[in-house]
């Protein structure tokens, strides 16, 4: 059973998306590789390539969402870490039964093709974790 397969990207949580997009391309010196709104998410991110892996920049679409909230507590940051899995629901199965918390128990649609899912903080030492795989639906969907 394979642990994480490498970084997927660095989700960072920001209160002007349009300000950030365009820091953003001041500092990697490139348009962004990806732009979506998850609607049951109330969110808007914003994909960055860098070497290999991204830079997701998380803009809130409603007052309710989860970026809002964490806008509201602790400002604009660091929002989570997204690692590269051969199989969500796979992943999932096995940290729970590690005894780790969850946030979510079954993979979901998230930005720019992926299926993913949630560690609760307490997982990975205080920190929001994300699993990522290639969500085959939406790509050949898009095809």
């Amino acid at each position: 059973m394979a642990g994480f397969n490498g970084i997927d990207h660095i989700g960072i949580a920001v209160a002007d998306l349009d300000s950030a997009v365009a820091a953003y391309e001041r500092l990697t010196g490139s348009a962004p590789s990806h732009r979506d709104r998850v609607e049951s998410d109330g969110i808007e991110a914003v994909m960055f390539e860098v070497c290999g892996s991204r830079i997701e920049l998380l803009g809130s679409t409603r007052a309710d969402s989860k970026i809002a909230n964490f806008l509201a507590k602790r400002g604009g940051g660091l929002h989570h870490v997204a690692y590269k899995v051969d199989d969500v629901q796979e992943s999932l199965d096995r940290f729970a039964g590690l005894g780790l918390r969850l946030l979510d128990t079954c993979p979901r649609h998230g930005a720019a093709g992926r299926l993913v899912a949630f560690l609760h903080p307490s997982a990975a030492g205080g920190v929001l974790t994300e699993l990522c795989q290639p969500d085959l639906e939406a790509t050949t969907a898009h095809a």
